[in-house]
């Protein structure tokens, strides 16, 4: 790769950024360190376009790092509630108080420093680091690593330990040190709404004349990934006790999807299985056995799909005519179900259910 080539990329991408740049949102100039991070850890996985609402949520309820350290815990879940990767969150309220205790309420200002926060991997890092302080630090995420295989024409795989390298090498190289800020911006807005996924607008393109790819003909073959996960089928499901108006949760405490969220009795099957199939389980006789109840209804398949899994099943409403004792368990009133953090996939029949 070329000096010159470096030169007219990076140029040519910061005209192109102060002139016709025209992408909007709400943290875009920010220079407050913590609005950055909170954007940041809300768009890891998510999209955008669902990340807005979040984090305007997120600014409002919790407008400083001392309200959000300070915050009850189960209130900045349900506020996450819907967003997913559930362990975001959890960084999010340590990481909080790390800065409130250790930094007393001042966002660290070195790059190696925010590095070391929970939750904080080499692209957050850059990003808070170059667009609050100006350091010269390149981020690499989807968009700059698409704008970077295409126009030099990597073929790599981006998941390869040598692509990440090489790719984070030239980010580096690339990036303009003095103005580090607008740079990250720029390429980043860039992959977004000119070097898209699908439909690029290469016949519109800053960087057409430079760019391999367009010349070569192989823009919808970058980049190039040698990983692809296949994702597995989990059958969930739930007993919902309903005693009186109130029904019986917990809260999921193991390290698995969901962890700090809360749930009904569930009975994970290895295939899909009908109501009689599962009461004929052990693990339904040993949670059930000693609670005389009445099945009310069984419902239709719901699911919810997830990065690397595929969550399936159904709930079934089982009336009991006492208050029971099940350990780890509580009982609610269903009016207050809209205040306590459930996964989607249990919000979506409480919704069907009209419960929430």
């Amino acid at each position: 790769m070329d000096k010159l080539t470096e030169k007219y990329f990076t140029k040519n991408l910061l005209f192109w950024h102060l002139n016709t740049n025209a992408r909007k949102m709400p943290w875009k100039g920010e220079k407050d360190p913590y609005k950055i991070w909170l954007s940041e850890i809300i768009l890891q996985q998510t999209r955008v376009e669902q990340g807005l609402e979040y984090y305007n949520a997120f600014v409002q309820h919790f407008p400083t790092i001392n309200d959000l350290a300070n915050a009850e815990e189960k209130k900045v879940f349900k506020l996450w509630e819907g967003l997913g990767y559930y362990n975001r969150c959890r960084n999010l309220i340590a990481t909080a108080k790390e800065i409130v205790t250790t930094y007393k309420s001042k966002f660290p200002t070195r790059h190696e420093d925010i590095l070391k926060l929970k939750g904080v991997g080499p692209y957050t890092a850059a990003a808070i680091a170059s667009f609050a302080y100006n350091l010269p630090y390149a981020v690499v995420d989807g968009n700059v690593t698409r704008v970077l295989t295409r126009f030099f024409n990597i073929d790599l795989p981006i998941d390869s330990t040598k692509g990440k390298k090489l790719l984070a090498t030239l980010a580096q190289q690339l990036l303009d040190g003095k103005n580090a800020a607008n740079y990250n911006q720029a390429i980043m807005d860039f992959g977004a709404t000119i070097c898209k996924p699908k439909q690029p607008l290469c016949s519109s393109c800053p960087l057409q004349k430079k760019c391999q790819a367009f010349e070569l003909a192989l823009v919808d073959k970058l980049p190039i990934k040698e990983k692809s996960v296949a994702k597995k089928t989990r059958w969930f499901y739930y007993f919902i006790i309903e005693y009186k108006e109130g029904v019986y949760i917990k809260e999921r405490t193991d390290k698995d999807i969901w962890q700090n969220l809360h749930e009904f009795m569930l009975i994970q099957m290895p295939k899909k299985s009908s109501y009689q199939q599962i009461k004929n389980t052990k693990q339904f006789k040993s949670l059930l056995s000693d609670i005389p109840y009445l099945l009310d209804s069984v419902s239709n398949e719901y699911s919810q799909i997830l990065s690397h899994q595929l969550i399936k099943g159904k709930f079934c409403i089982l009336q009991v005519s006492k208050k029971v004792k099940i350990e780890n368990f509580k009982w609610v009133p269903k009016k207050l179900l809209h205040q306590i953090s459930f996964p989607k996939f249990i919000n979506t029949y409480l919704q069907d259910k009209k419960y929430l």
